[in-house]
């Protein structure tokens, strides 16, 4: 048996995919509105800023320096601390796979 797991999750109209066990951020599969609280199954977090469709956000926190894990593959390095709720993009990772403006 696979440790991947698919997970959509409808709450309050709030849907968003987690696709992998070890990932620490899911992927909003439509805007999430600030201070919307997600239902994680295992956990309620409460979003700290609105998450735009596509894009990602921390279901745990995580550490400057650690690894960003979607989809069960490591996707980029955080810049910043990055607390349960934050919007997860461009302004605090530095993408492990593509090279973007402020990467230096």
């Amino acid at each position: 048996m696979s440790d991947k797991i698919n997970i959509v999750k409808l709450v309050n109209k709030i849907k968003y995919i987690i696709i992998d066990s070890k990932d620490n951020c899911g992927t909003a599969l439509e805007k999430i509105p600030q201070d919307a609280n997600v239902d994680l199954i295992n956990k309620i977090i409460k979003i700290n800023e609105a998450i735009p469709f596509g894009h990602k956000f921390a279901i745990v926190n995580i550490t400057k320096g650690s690894n960003i894990i979607k989809y069960g593959e490591i996707i980029g390095i955080s810049t910043e601390d990055i607390s349960e709720g934050d919007w997860i993009h461009t302004h605090n990772i530095k993408s492990s796979y593509l090279k973007v403006k402020n990467d230096g």
